[in-house]
């Protein structure tokens, strides 16, 4: 490689001064130059790598623990919803027993009521022919025992 400031005399001036030329460069301290520049560059891109690996690394650990944290948050997720389910369901058969246990009780009432309501029509059919033959009894007494006619007013009363 030529040196920019080297001079050369010009003409047989002997008043300029000329300098000695430079030396040739020595070719193996460039190589070797050369050689510990490539592996700087080398050096540096490795460090660049191991950085961006370890980043990569740690971004994928981190994106691992997220991963594993959201199937955790899902699997209890779904078992709350199973157990929501579950309870649902029993609450859901509880209440349909509950039903039908009401329907039960008032067809039972509904029975009852209209037993009771055939025992106050027969009574009350009794008591009419009680009151009518308390009537006839009462009219027999008067006519075979006492020889007297009912008045007209009582025969009504008795018949009512």
């Amino acid at each position: 490689m030529a040196r920019p400031n080297s001079r050369v005399p010009v003409g047989g001036d002997e008043d300029v001064l000329s300098f000695p030329s430079p030396l040739a460069p020595d070719r193996g301290a460039t190589a070797l130059d050369l050689v510990h520049q490539a592996a700087d560059v080398f050096r540096s891109m490795e460090k660049h790598a191991r950085e961006t690996e370890a980043r990569a690394q740690s971004l994928c650990t981190s994106a691992l623990e997220r991963l594993r944290l959201a199937e955790v948050r899902a699997e209890a997720a779904e078992r709350a919803q199973r157990e929501l389910i579950v309870t649902t369901d029993r609450k859901l058969q509880d209440a349909c027993r509950a039903l039908e246990q009401a329907q039960s009780c008032i067809e039972a009432q509904k029975d009852k009521l209209t037993a009771v309501e055939l025992r106050a029509e027969v009574a009350d059919a009794e008591a009419r022919r009680a009151k009518e033959a308390l009537a006839l009894v009462e009219e027999a007494i008067r006519k075979r025992l006492l020889c007297a006619t009912p008045p007209a007013d009582s025969r009504l009363t008795a018949a009512a």
